[in-house]
């Protein structure tokens, strides 16, 4: 049976409207709209009705896992007392290993096999560093994963070639030598992710399996993940299932080993020959400037896209708005671990943290996103920390990069497949994915926060808050 839903006394592009939906689509947008003996009806109450918003760059099994691990960083650990008394409160899974999350080196310097040791013997212990570029792992996990006698390349050893118990950027590595789980129930997230108005997502994870692929694709279908889903990390040679796309190709440029432009030219012609964009991740200034040379030499497609932007030198500025590339970032780290940039990063440099004003004057198309469960998933937060790039401490990290607010809005608000254009608008035929508020538009825009959504409609199932 088709869904027939009206939306009554609602506010659409800052005036008052009724909002009709029949099955996946919009019907109808009037001022005042009539109800039928089919529909069900929602009195808006003036709340301001608005398309679904789009989480541009997140990643869902991490997110699952974060459910089920310790924090292991700030604000709630500071402290090496705090981090022993977390792995030992910490519950573990079924085989006994203790998982932590959110690392970072102010808490209890740089963690190694020792260190974990001298925090917590008595169970296997793998901690990720909030950048989740780095495992770190006590020695109880080092010998269950076989780590000595391994020849992973992310695997840090000593000048006498034994290992440190750091691993970098061995996600599929370490899932090898992990034991066996079965896939992640993504319904968690999907309800999470609705709450927060989100009611599309584009999956960051790089080099996603076909078992991997097959598990998002199982909760879409389902409607455990209710969310529309865009995958960056699905194989080049991956037919996939319906309901989801692949997007552009996501290629990782690791400040722990860039590759030589050779390389990183010979990746991105293996996308182009897919027939798909590439989605580059660009932390440091050199993976930037890297990959600008790669482009040049393979060519630029228009769906091509940098993920992060951590930092972009102003001499970049420009030529990142020539050509016209998409910008994927996330100011949220600047209200998360602003203070940090702020202690870490030399002085020169505070100005080319997570650009955004500068980048739009420039011509480049930005979106905003979350990279959770690394940043803060809140979307409201994220325009917020957007429009004021203030950190916890009430320091501000370059007033001259703040959008307004409309403008970090619509930078949620772009198709998942268009990052950065021109945002969606509530119209008859467009999706029936739409956030309901519960306050007029310009409230909202004053301070966004999250307890203003009221609900999601996501392909025409409404669902409250």
């Amino acid at each position: 049976m088709i869904r027939r839903l009206l939306i009554r006394g609602g506010e659409v592009d800052g005036r008052p409207a009724d909002v009709r939906i029949y099955g996946e689509r919009v019907a109808a947008v009037a001022p005042a709209l009539s109800p039928t003996p089919a529909e069900d009806v929602i009195e808006a109450g003036g709340g301001a009705l608005l398309p679904g918003l789009v989480d541009h760059h997140l990643h869902l099994f991490a997110l699952a896992a974060a459910e089920r691990s310790v924090l292991c960083g700030p604000p709630r650990v500071s402290d090496a007392v705090a981090l022993a008394d977390a792995l030992r409160g910490a519950r573990g899974d079924r085989h006994g290993w203790v998982r932590g999350i959110g690392y970072h080196e102010s808490v209890a310097g740089d963690l190694d096999t020792s260190a974990l040791d001298r925090l917590h013997a008595d169970r296997p212990v793998r901690i990720q560093h909030r950048s989740g570029a780095m495992w770190m792992v006590n020695s109880g996990a080092a010998a269950r994963l076989g780590i000595a006698s391994a020849n992973h390349p992310g695997i840090e050893r000593h000048g006498d070639g034994s290992p440190t118990g750091r691993l970098w950027r061995a996600d599929d590595w370490l899932r090898s030598r992990l034991p066996a789980e079965p896939p992640a129930d993504l319904a968690e997230v999907g309800t999470g992710l609705a709450r927060l108005g989100i009611t599309s997502v584009t999956d960051a994870t790089p080099d996603l399996d076909r078992n991997a692929v097959a598990s998002i694709a199982e909760a879409a279908r389902t409607g455990a993940l209710p969310q529309r889903v865009q995958l960056l990390g699905a194989p080049l040679d991956a037919e996939l299932p319906d309901g989801i796309i692949s997007g552009p190709y996501k290629i990782v440029l690791a400040d722990s080993g860039l590759p030589d432009l050779d390389e990183l030219v010979g990746r991105i012609a293996a996308a182009r020959a897919a027939g798909r964009a590439v989605a580059v991740h660009c932390v440091s200034r050199e993976a930037l400037v890297l990959l600008l040379a790669a482009l040049d030499e393979v060519g630029h497609r228009p769906d091509d896209r940098i993920e992060h932007a951590a930092l972009v030198p102003a001499q970049l500025v420009g030529e990142l708005g020539r050509r016209g590339l998409r910008i994927v970032t996330q100011p949220g780290f600047l209200a998360d671990r602003g203070d940090d940039y702020l202690r870490d990063v030399p002085v020169v440099d505070h100005a080319d943290l997570y650009r955004c004003r500068s980048l739009l004057d420039a011509g480049a198309r930005l979106a905003l996103s979350s990279d959770a469960p690394y940043g803060p998933v809140d979307p409201w937060a994220v325009m917020a920390a957007a429009v004021r790039r203030d950190t916890r401490g009430g320091a501000t990290v370059s007033a001259a990069e703040r959008l307004d607010p409309a403008a970090a809005l619509a930078a949620y608000l772009a198709p998942s497949d268009d990052p950065g254009g021109a945002p969606r608008r509530v119209r008859a035929g467009a999706a029936a994915d739409l956030v309901l508020l519960d306050r007029p538009l310009v409230a909202v825009l004053a301070n966004p926060q999250v307890d203003a959504v009221r609900g999601v409609i996501v392909k025409g199932h409404w669902m409250a808050r």
